[in-house]
């Protein structure tokens, strides 16, 4: 499979919400993320790259298909909940590219297209001046009953690629879990490094 890795902003990037939208609904909704998404919510939530000036989706394609998306845009301009714990620990969040979601139809995972997403959004964070660079991961808990069984955290991944793990600098953001009625908090890990 030859997948092609394109840095979208402007107009490219407003185009590809639709794709990502539905990408994100289906591929949060498998472990740990666990989430029951809508195109509504999907709507409110990702109109905020169209609005930031500095946001950017690396997207993978399989000739047009979106089959993967990595999404970032200068924390500053990210939600006040993922700013908040990092601020409160001195970092200047007016300094950090925030690397949102990553998402990657299962059919394409083990070709590197994780590494690319990476290098996509750091490159354009150091395009844009910026030299730090930070991303949540979502914390569960070891014995949650919908754990699979031979589920592999990204830990060693997101380490290799030089970042680690800020000690007690949690976000909590809602969603809503498959099976929920109404939208909880869930803690999510910062990592963090400098590019």
């Amino acid at each position: 499979m030859s997948i092609a890795i394109r840095s979208l902003t402007g107009e490219d990037l407003k185009n590809t919400l639709k794709d990502l939208a539905l990408l994100r609904i289906s591929v949060f909704h498998d472990w740990p993320y666990l989430y029951e998404g809508s195109m509504e919510y999907e709507a409110r939530y990702l109109q905020r790259y169209v609005e930031t000036e500095g946001a950017v989706i690396v997207g993978a394609y399989d000739g047009d298909k979106l089959v993967g998306a990595a999404t970032g845009e200068p924390l500053g301009d990210e939600y006040e909940a993922f700013q908040a714990p990092l601020r409160e620990r001195g970092y200047d969040t007016d300094k950090i590219f925030y690397l949102a979601e990553s998402v990657l139809d299962p059919a394409y995972r083990g070709q590197g297209i994780g590494h690319r997403f990476f290098d996509g959004r750091e490159a354009h964070a150091r395009s844009l001046g910026f030299d730090q660079a930070a991303f949540c991961g979502v914390v569960r808990p070891d014995d949650h009953p919908m754990k699979p069984a031979d589920y592999r955290p990204l830990d060693p991944f997101w380490c290799n690629r030089g970042y680690e793990k800020l000690e007690n600098v949690i976000v909590t953001f809602p969603w809503l879990d498959i099976g929920e009625a109404e939208e909880t908090e869930k803690p999510m890990q910062v990592w963090y490094r400098r590019l």
